[in-house]
């Protein structure tokens, strides 16, 4: 599906696919002529130079491996009361990235759940607001291959910084891609320490 302002055939701004040659369309739209051809250039280079601001804010969060995962792990991290940074929490994934906490249900099968970035803001966002939280990572086991790489990272949760003891254990697999130019998550997909599953020594820090 596309659409048409007057005679000009909008196809290629709303197609990202389309095989567009930047230059001659540009070119094009100056000689006809017409108000709206320069209205549609301002708007494209408005648009783009918009993006590369907003790429650059966070940038410097996801050039390296450690800095995305430390990102993640602040940016849902907070005292009770204090607004998380939801527009940094979505740029470290790709948009098709997944979110899946897996657990044991009440009637004691193993279930888990799939959530895009925008469904964990929604479901978690306000009370992790309302009841104040803080994830610690406490270990890290990274597996790479090219350009994709596999980190095993144990935490443990807080509500307030001035908890010594923290009420939550898990361990998030994360999946991430390197581009060439930053990192991005793929997926998170974690699961909680219980009685009947305690994380194993390999998983923790090495005791001195």
């Amino acid at each position: 599906m596309y659409k048409r302002l007057g005679s000009i055939n909008l196809e290629p701004f709303f197609m990202g696919y389309c095989k567009v040659n930047l230059t001659n369309l540009i070119s094009k739209l100056f000689n006809m002529n017409k108000p709206i051809s320069i209205i549609i250039i301002m708007l494209f280079f408005s648009l783009s130079t918009i993006g590369q601001e907003k790429d650059s804010k966070f940038i410097e969060k996801v050039r390296t491996l450690d800095s995305t995962i430390t990102t993640l792990y602040d940016v849902i991290s907070g005292e009770k009361g204090e607004p998380r940074n939801w527009e940094l929490f979505k740029f470290l994934f790709k948009p098709e990235a997944k979110l899946i906490p897996s657990g044991k249900r009440k009637d004691g099968t193993i279930g888990l759940r799939y959530m895009s970035p925008t469904d964990y803001i929604a479901s978690s966002g306000q009370w992790l607001v309302e009841n104040g939280f803080f994830e610690v990572e406490l270990n890290r086991e990274i597996d790479t291959f090219g350009n994709i790489t596999q980190v095993f990272s144990t935490y443990e949760s807080f509500r307030s910084k001035k908890d010594k003891e923290p009420f939550m254990r898990g361990i998030n697999s994360i999946q991430l891609l390197y581009d060439g130019e930053r990192w991005w998550i793929i997926n998170i997909y974690w699961t909680q320490e219980t009685v009947e599953n305690p994380i194993p020594e390999a998983y923790l820090p090495v005791k001195n």
